[in-house]
């Protein structure tokens, strides 16, 4: 007979015929597969398919087959037979490596699909009709695969089932991985196997016993957990290692699902510990890890109980001789030292006693495990997370660090990197021990890889102290001259952050701010600079140097933006100063620099092929300064700035007209003009650069002479803490006023109700009122008055007005800090019946006009507030059948000869007090009373009858451009209000 091959029979004549094939007679006939010959290899018996009986006219051929049959005829018999079972599709089917060969030889997604589509069809069909049993696993199998390549095989769930309900080991073998495959805990079919489950557990058979395990450790739910808790509870007391091993891990998943099952297992878990067999050894402490996270009363049994039982553990298996079944490069197990080593850390974390105990085996650990081998590496990482998790000795924890400083030279990225992961950690513990790796974490702040560069640099500002802040910035700016442009954006915010931070001199800061704007100006962050700029303006003593310093520079680096900007900005402030080299300093050598030099720099930045629309403009101020301080170069600055007085650019079109105006029309007022700016306040710019970021003012450290209550900024400005906003309007106490302390003009929160500020209140005021007024915002002092009478006291009409300034010249400050009070009122505001009066309704500007149903009578009008340049007259009315609730009708006139823009109205009222406005009318008040703005509101007064109603209002508005502020008191309302 021709040799049998993986694609079928080979019928090659010039092959010898083989021996003879084996007696045939009716007595020794046997089902077909024993007919075929001897020699046929396992493998391709195994493909050949098990029916159950042969096709009847292969039976009458082998019957009436003679001794002497000749070897072409069984060829035919064989031949016949496999088509027979070929074309059977419920008898044999598609063979699953077949299948996979088909799938894989498909040139485009749609063959593949057909495919699969027809392999699911004969498996559906072959289901449906209850084809052969023998074939019922071989579809399964194929059913799996179709379905990690992603396809739905929902049809074949009750089928897995099917398989785990038989007898035999090779279909629950294959019925319980089609279920933990094709189901998850989430399907509800998974409640019809918890039976077959828990016979399965129950079984004779370890193999069976097995399977029920893995399938139960794999999809089990809270349900199957509470069901078959017990039967896993008595397999953890079973004598076969491997069914322990797989009880413990499936315990695992039971105390996940169900973390009050976790009481039953304590004392099993804590028994594990005590086998010898690493696979026993390692799942019952990773079941005692889960028992720790699930329960306190387990974490405290087990530290009790287990601590000398796993400090044995990990001795015998450091201590080990070689074993190869447990080997790995030459380390014993390091899977079980991991294991033991986390749930030491677990244990000891937070008890003293425990922490003690480990000590020794962890420092026996931390010096004799190589650190030249992976696994070696791996399991001093872990040593290290939990020398410095628990409660150890400082010289273990200096021992620890060290093992990370050696793994800050090791070549693998992967341990550098969490090298440095650990030591930010580890350097709120031990600083000092850090510190002394800080050459090496510098190194790695140069690194290739950039992932650990970043971490290197967040380690290093971690680092940074008053002793070494000089040395550690020094590094990091020249290593900004050769970093990657990539790196530098990181690595210039975090130069900009420690030198503000930690700055004792505003020299060696403006040194450091200046090397960073030259040599990585494009990545600084418009912040950085805005605040050197703040700083070169209160350090008069260096205005020179700086300004002669950026000169120098941006000679050298033109293309740095930021740089350019601020060197712009101060030659246009001090370039008197540059040219006359005024404000030198001693170890300061002498520059010569022309008037030309100076307008030469700033042309030079005006016409630099990076500059945006931001700093050509302070280019063009700046050379409008010049042109008052250098009059000598009037004419080329006014040729300059007339270059662009047709640019594309309307800002730059516009200020090029409008300085061209001044330097050629009104040579008169040029020069006051363009006087110097004033000192910028540091410490409001700080505030407010804090408030629009919305974080907290760094805490910098005190320098001396600084108080401990005072907040030390960058470059030693100092300035008493604003009292927050919470405090400003706290208003949960009606008779317990609080005395606040005066506040300085920058207070601008203070300066908005007058906390703080001069008794102003007119003589004779009522007492009432003035408690009223404590109670209005919890302040200990009477809050200023408006001055004027009220109609409806006598007494009051004999008093003249106290003198009282009501105008506040106001700079953009306080609508910044504020957070843009705008007259636009929220939807939600104007639906609102009833407000509670929080920080956002006093402060926010809202809405206008009020409906007047209900009104039921009229109270004589009063004039709410009136100065020399604004007065406001309040209608009131009554709610019929509301007493406590009052409407008001404001209307805003302007006494002087400019308009006001951008008007603003704003009230206050006692917290026992409602209030809810209405939209206004406008937001501009014509000028000498031409006109007028209205604007209704509503109060609800919940102290009808026992406390009258009191009211702070303020007034926001722009004359020419510049901000306005008046705010008064209204005391004058009649009463019964």
């Amino acid at each position: 007979m021709g040799s049998w091959t993986r694609s079928g029979v080979n019928r090659s004549p010039h092959r010898p015929p083989s021996p003879p094939f084996p007696l045939l007679s009716r007595s020794t006939l046997r089902p077909p597969p024993a007919c075929f010959p001897p020699q046929l290899p396992t493998s391709r018996a195994s493909q050949i398919p098990r029916a159950p009986s042969p096709p009847p006219h292969l039976s009458r051929a082998c019957a009436r087959a003679p001794r002497d049959l000749k070897l072409d005829t069984v060829e035919k018999i064989v031949e016949d037979f496999a088509s027979d079972m070929a074309l059977n599709p419920f008898s044999s089917g598609t063979r699953l490596r077949d299948m996979i060969r088909a799938i894989r030889a498909s040139k485009t997604a749609a063959e593949e699909r057909a495919v699969v589509r027809r392999e699911c069809a004969a498996i559906r069909t072959a289901i449906s009709e209850r084809g052969q049993e023998g074939l019922r696993h071989r579809n399964m199998a194929k059913l799996m695969f179709i379905h990690m390549l992603g396809y739905p095989t929902h049809f074949g769930q009750m089928e897995c089932l099917k398989l785990i309900a038989a007898a035999g080991y090779p279909e629950k073998r294959i019925g319980y991985l089609g279920l933990m495959l094709l189901l998850d805990e989430r399907q509800e079919v998974l409640m019809l196997v918890t039976n077959s489950l828990k016979q399965d557990l129950n079984h004779s058979s370890p193999f069976i016993v097995g399977l029920a395990l893995c399938a139960l450790g794999n999809i089990c739910s809270a349900e199957m957990a509470r069901d078959l808790a017990p039967e896993v509870e008595k397999l953890l007391r079973s004598r076969d290692v491997n069914t322990k091993k797989k009880a413990a891990l499936c315990s695992v998943r039971i105390v996940r699902k169900v973390p009050d099952l976790a009481e039953n297992f304590i004392c099993l878990a804590a028994s594990l510990l005590k086998e010898k067999h690493h696979g026993v050894l390692i799942s019952a402490v990773q079941l005692c890890t889960e028992l720790c996270k699930a329960s306190k009363d387990a974490l405290e049994y087990l530290r009790k109980n287990c601590i000398e039982g796993l400090v044995r553990i990990l001795r015998d298996v450091s201590n080990s001789s070689y074993a190869p079944e447990y080997d790995v490069a030459g380390i014993s197990d390091p899977f079980l030292h991991i294991r033991v080593l986390k749930l030491m850390r677990m244990l000891g974390q937070g008890d003293t006693d425990c922490s003690e105990y480990m000590n020794d085996i962890l420092a026996q650990v931390a010096t004799k495990t190589e650190s030249n081998k992976n696994a070696g590496n791996a399991i001093l990482y872990e040593c290290v997370e939990t020398i410095m998790g628990i409660e150890a000795t400082s010289g273990l924890r200096v021992l620890a660090i060290n093992i990370l400083g050696r793994f800050l030279s090791n070549r693998d990225n992967n341990i550098r990197y969490v090298a440095l992961n650990i030591l930010m950690r580890a350097i709120t513990v031990d600083t000092q021990a850090v510190q002394r790796h800080r050459v090496t974490i510098l190194e790695c702040v140069k690194d290739a890889d950039a992932s650990i560069r970043k971490r290197a640099l967040e380690l290093v500002f971690l680092l940074v102290n008053d002793t070494n802040v000089k040395p550690l910035t020094k590094e990091l700016v020249d290593y900004l001259d050769v970093a990657d442009p990539d790196f530098k954006e990181d690595l210039t915010a975090k130069i900009c952050s420690i030198t503000e931070k930690f700055s004792q001199e505003k020299l060696w800061y403006l040194d450091q701010m200046f090397k960073v704007l030259s040599l990585a100006g494009n990545h600084v962050k418009d912040d950085v600079w805005h605040a050197l700029i703040v700083v070169i303006s209160n350090a008069s003593e260096l205005q020179g140097y700086a300004v002669r310093s950026l000169y120098m520079a941006l000679r050298a680096y033109s293309e740095q933006g930021s740089l350019l900007r601020v060197a712009v900005w101060c030659i246009g402030e001090y370039g008197e100063m540059l040219v006359n080299n005024l404000g030198m300093l001693e170890a300061e050598p002498p520059i010569t620099v022309t008037e030309s030099d100076a307008v030469d720099a700033v042309e030079l930045g005006f016409n630099c092929y990076s500059a945006d629309v931001t700093t050509r403009s302070m280019c063009l101020v700046a050379l409008l300064k010049l042109s008052s301080r250098f009059p000598s170069m009037s004419e080329r600055i006014k040729q300059i700035v007339a270059q662009n007085k047709e640019n594309m650019v309307l800002e730059l079109q516009q200020r090029s007209i409008e300085f061209g105006s001044i330097i050629q029309r009104h040579q008169s007022i040029r020069s006051s003009l363009l006087e110097r700016m004033p000192v910028l306040d540091e410490a409001a710019y700080l505030v407010k650069r804090a408030s629009a970021t919305q974080a907290t003012i760094p805490s910098y450290k005190p320098a001396s002479g600084v108080t401990p209550g005072d907040l030390k900024i960058p470059n030693g400005v100092a300035k008493p803490a604003a009292a927050p906003l919470v405090d400003l309007l706290d208003l949960s106490s009606d008779d317990a006023p609080v005395t606040s302390t005066s506040a300085t003009p920058n207070d601008f929160l203070q300066d908005l109700l007058g906390i703080g500020g001069t008794n102003l209140s007119t003589a004779g005021a009522p007492s009432a009122s003035t408690d009223i007024l404590m109670d209005l915002l919890s302040i200990g002092s009477s809050p200023s008055q408006n001055g004027l009478l009220d109609s409806s006291s006598p007494a009051q009409e004999k008093k003249p007005f106290s003198a009282v300034p009501q105008v506040v010249s106001l700079v953009p400050e306080p609508m910044d800090l504020l957070g843009s009070l705008s007259s636009s009122a929220s939807s939600s505001g104007t639906k609102s019946s009833t407000i509670v009066p929080q920080a956002a309704d006093l402060l926010d500007g809202l809405s206008a006009s009020t409906s007047v149903s209900g009104i039921d009578d009229a109270c004589p009008s009063i004039t709410a507030f009136q100065s020399a340049t604004l007065k406001i007259v309040f209608d009131l009315r009554k709610q019929l059948g509301k007493p406590q609730e009052t409407t008001i009708h404001a209307t805003f006139t302007n006494l002087t000869s400019t308009t006001y823009t951008d008007f603003i109205f704003q009230a206050a009222v006692p917290k026992f007090i409602q209030l809810r406005l209405d939209p206004a009318s406008g937001n501009v008040v014509p000028a000498s009373g031409k006109g007028s703005v209205t604007q209704g509101f509503s109060v609800t007064n919940n102290q009808h009858g026992q406390k009258p109603l009191a009211m702070r209002i303020r007034m926001s508005y722009k004359v020419n451009g510049e901000d306005r502020l008046e705010q008064g008191q209204v005391s004058n309302f009649p009463p019964g209000l």
